[in-house]
């Protein structure tokens, strides 16, 4: 069987009399694309779970895999178990109820496999057909639920409460979701959007059912809704894991990250290759600085976000690329008139080679921009988190770039500021992520602390050396 592309996400809770139908309607949609179905029975008091088993029996030929909670625990619960064992490049949301038309697949699937969007949201209030309209306070309540939605998201929602969500797995997979019931729509497409996804909506038809017929919203669900965005916008983490959460969190600090591409600036020009360019928290800072810019990563996720923040910048170009695999780097040798690397030296086990490498990306005389951590003394449990091998010292600097052929022309001190506050967390309260108040609070005073950093009595937090590259080259 080929790769699983899509995996259908269904939720059941008491839809005996449904869940078979649907099923079929499913798997009669999807024929044309590789698709698992995974159904995830919540705890249902009827024949739900055995409806499914009989369908799986009648077609073998349908991937499918049942999973049960032993009590009733959410839409929301629900939806994490079956995200959690999906495979498919693409997941798609479905109610295991007759309101939404698996006909409808192909308009949710087009702009994520032609790599327009990374999610796609299937909108009742944009289709031409015709359509079932919600209940009166069923729509204020979804209307005031999308606006709230989207002011916290930076976007314009039309229908936050839909059941059709399509998005890419892998996304889908690393953000934090935490709510039990309907408030997972916001909470996922407010994740998703502090993740710079791209986003589009397309017109679905819609049979919605009252109460009477088993729609199980309620009131009780906007209020949580509301409460939901709240906690999303204002204290969730925006990644499952702390590392990448720490580097989400950067792309926060405006200021800050102003304030490093301000200091570089003046040595950034011509061609240049930003390796390890994360999310573009830098890239999008610098890239109007030069003729050409390449950004590379290696984690796909990242490169998605960096393909999202600079999309409508034609100079830009992104390709994947590993500091330390020197045959990533064989096909830019001698390309750059710059480059820059920002906090990735510190993760390399051997940085001399990561050092050659970046040597071989330059033309002759081209410049190097290296930002690394200083100060092996203030080690600590965050440099732990960020998989950081080593903090530097201005000697240990000066020489590695000198070893691998670069001539230091400038070696800066750089953020006093955060050093007392990342010595405090890292190495004498241990702590293992950044406080995003803490953050916040820092990046509103940045224009403070650039007038006086260098004044500040104690070591920078980390050093730039800016390196000409010369003919002087290390053994590899």
């Amino acid at each position: 069987m080929p790769p699983v592309r899509l995996s259908i996400l269904i939720p059941v809770y008491n839809e005996a009399h449904s869940i078979r139908a649907v099923l079929n309607r499913v798997a009669a949609a999807v024929t044309q694309v590789p698709t698992e179905l995974i159904v995830v029975d919540d705890g249902s008091r009827d024949a739900s779970c055995q409806e499914v088993e009989a369908f799986a029996k009648e077609h073998p030929e349908v991937l499918l895999t049942l999973l049960q909670h032993p009590q009733n625990a959410g839409k929301g619960a629900a939806i994490r178990t079956a995200l959690a064992k999906a495979e498919g490049e693409f997941c798609i949301i479905q109610d295991a109820d007759f309101e939404y038309d698996p006909a409808d697949y192909p308009k949710l699937l087009a702009p994520l496999l032609s790599g327009e969007a990374d999610v796609v949201m299937g909108s009742r209030f944009m289709s031409h057909s015709a359509r079932r309209p919600l209940g009166f306070w069923q729509a204020v309540a979804n209307r005031v639920l999308s606006a709230l939605a989207g002011m916290a998201a930076g976007i314009e929602i039309s229908d936050v409460e839909t059941g059709y969500k399509a998005f890419r797995t892998s996304l889908g997979k690393s953000v934090p979701l935490r709510s039990q019931r309907f408030g997972l729509d916001p909470e996922l497409i407010i994740q998703l959007a502090r993740r710079h996804a791209r986003f589009m909506e397309v017109p679905i038809s819609y049979r919605g059912r009252t109460a009477e017929q088993g729609k199980k919203i309620g009131v009780s669900d906007a209020f949580s809704g509301v409460a939901t965005i709240i906690r999303t916008r204002l204290f969730s983490a925006s990644h499952t894991d702390p590392a990448a959460d720490m580097l989400g969190a950067m792309s926060g600090a405006r200021r800050f990250n102003q304030w490093m591409a301000d200091t570089i600036s003046p040595w950034v020009q011509g061609d240049a290759i930003e390796l390890g360019a994360g999310i573009g928290n830098l890239t999008v800072l610098l890239a109007t600085h030069c003729r050409s810019y390449l950004a590379t990563d290696t984690d796909p996720d990242h490169i998605s976000e960096l393909r999202s923040r600079t999309a409508y910048r034609p100079n830009v170009k992104l390709g994947r690329c590993e500091l330390s695999n020197s045959s990533d780097v064989a096909p830019l040798r001698q390309t750059a008139d710059t480059v820059i690397c920002l906090n990735v030296l510190e993760h390399v086990a051997d940085d001399l080679l990561g050092l050659n490498n970046i040597h071989e990306c330059l033309r002759p005389g081209g410049t190097a921009i290296i930002l690394v951590p200083q100060g092996q003394s203030a080690f600590g449990t965050l440099d732990e988190v960020l998989e950081h091998k080593r903090r530097y010292s201005e000697d240990e600097l000066r020489r590695k770039m000198s070893d691998a052929g670069f001539e230091v022309k400038h070696l800066i001190e750089f953020n006093r500021a955060t050093w007392p506050g990342w010595y405090l967390n890292s190495k004498i309260l241990r702590k293992r992520t950044l406080s995003r108040f803490q953050l916040t609070f820092f990046d509103l005073s940045v224009p403070l602390w650039r007038k006086i950093d260098r004044a500040l009595p104690w070591p920078p937090t980390s050093l730039i050396a800016i390196g000409m590259a010369t003919g002087k080259h290390a053994a590899k």
